[in-house]
């Protein structure tokens, strides 16, 4: 019989949110400076696209739909939805399992438009 390894408490330095949040910003930050400026202004209009419909969507709608390519890197997906939510178009809709064979249904965000966007 094999036993489950507990921590007595949590590891000193590993839990860290405002680290942790502060991480999430510089990735975003670099995946934004190094996206290429047509990828990006396309994957705009195609979230803005999707976002009037009203219905939840996720990347890789944009990709079957024609809207977009695939960027040069997967990072420069949170990048985009992350810029789209700040600027108030779209807003989480929950998570959902991928529906790109390439991750193998893992989960990812879901994002619906907002009332804005769809006026």
């Amino acid at each position: 019989m094999s036993a489950q390894l507990q921590f007595p408490e949590p590891v000193h330095g590993t839990v860290n949110t405002s680290a942790g949040e502060q991480a999430k910003t510089d990735g975003i930050t670099r995946a934004t400076e190094n996206t290429d400026a047509d990828w990006a202004t396309a994957c705009r209009a195609a979230i803005e696209r999707m976002a009037r419909r009203g219905t939840p969507f996720q990347a890789a709608d944009l990709i079957a739909e024609g809207l977009v390519d695939e960027p040069d890197s997967t990072a420069r997906w949170g990048a985009a939805f992350y810029a789209a939510a700040r600027a108030g178009v779209i807003q989480e809709a929950g998570f959902v399992k991928s529906k790109r064979a390439t991750v193998h249904s893992s989960i990812c965000k879901q994002w619906t438009g907002t009332r804005s966007a769809a006026a």
